[in-house]
């Protein structure tokens, strides 16, 4: 069991800016996230799209925004665990008992949900007979290339990861690439490599098909494709890739006791704490009278949040406000030397 002073869910800029707040007033704090990568909506639905509306930032895209928050928590040594979904929060003896997907499980007096819009989850294929074959020979992310080298990969999509995974898949293996349109969405050079790649043999293109079924028992033998004109093909696979986009969920927040209006978190003001005393919601995930769904808001809502943890994380000590522009002990925490 992992113990720190505060768990963040939700690795956004929200987040990110929340741990920065709490290791500047010497709390200790771990992150985890459903998603597999640091930046949460900036980086998984705009990371090329301008903002702007940061204060003292004219213009950047979500991930000039998610780099400098990551930058911003260089000094600090804080555990990020991706990947990872909380799926039970309960109350034991004072403090918080997280439990992930992962069995991990953390205990904290303080407990941030920083989720933005919920966890993001998978689209997935409609027939039933999917879910067996999930995480065994069908996957909606790639956590591990080594395991489809020299096997016959079915991708499905027609936006940027189906198309990035189809090219550097097919170096090693058998591609097949289905998509049930005939023009690609994703950015065109890597359209035209796919297309110069199918020519050469290296990746076979199937379009306006659509996964009808899969076939094997335990083991994913082979797959059913259907065309528009309803055509029936049978392709040998080993793995099927399924690349559809993310929908946004609430998940087991829902479960967790909180006061929710409709897929937002209830909070006070003051310290932005829901009905349940040690746990809080900043970001786009909380709702209050008034409320801003902008990115400085949520940067308000963190820090004092993260000033609230204080009490109940150092029970026994006094939290005394300062500037980082003169508090040597602050500075101290940045690594700042001579300033």
């Amino acid at each position: 069991m992992k113990k720190t002073d505060a768990l963040i869910i939700g690795a956004g800029p929200t987040g990110l800016f929340t741990a920065h707040q709490l290791k500047l007033i010497g709390l200790d704090c771990e992150v985890v996230d459903n998603l597999d990568k640091i930046g949460g909506q900036c980086i998984e639905l705009y990371p090329d799209k301008p903002i702007y509306d940061i204060p003292a930032i004219p213009k950047c895209t979500g991930e000039e925004l998610t780099n400098n928050l990551i930058n911003q928590l260089k000094p600090f040594d804080i555990k990020f665990h991706l990947g990872e979904r909380v799926e039970e929060v309960k109350k034991e003896n004072g403090n918080w008992i997280v439990k992930t997907n992962n069995e991990k499980t953390f205990q904290t007096p303080n407990v941030i949900i920083a989720g933005g819009v919920g966890s993001f989850e998978p689209r997935k294929f409609s027939p039933k007979e999917c879910e067996k074959f999930e995480d065994k020979s069908l996957f909606y992310s790639v956590k591990n290339k080594n395991i489809f080298k020299d096997k016959t990969i079915s991708i499905f999509g027609g936006g940027d990861s189906a198309l990035d995974w189809a090219v550097e898949l097919s170096a090693n293996s058998k591609v097949n690439l289905i998509h049930r349109r005939d023009d690609f969405r994703g950015a065109q050079l890597t359209v035209d490599k796919v297309k110069e790649l199918s020519k050469s043999g290296k990746i076979n293109l199937y379009t306006k098909y659509q996964l009808d079924k899969l076939n094997g028992s335990d083991q994913l033998q082979s797959i059913d494709i259907k065309h528009d004109d309803g055509e029936i093909k049978n392709l040998k696979t080993d793995y099927v890739l399924g690349f559809f986009g993310l929908i946004m969920q609430l998940g087991p927040i829902a479960n967790w006791g909180l006061n929710l209006d409709k897929k937002t978190i209830e909070v006070d003001t003051e310290k932005f704490e829901t009905n349940q005393k040690g746990i809080y919601a900043v970001g786009d995930i909380c709702n209050y009278p008034g409320k801003l769904k902008l990115i400085l808001s949520g940067f308000h809502e963190g820090a004092l949040a993260a000033r609230a943890c204080f009490k109940l994380a150092r029970p026994n000590e006094k939290y005394r406000f300062e500037f980082t522009t003169s508090s040597k002990t602050i500075k101290s925490r940045l690594g700042v030397k001579g300033d």
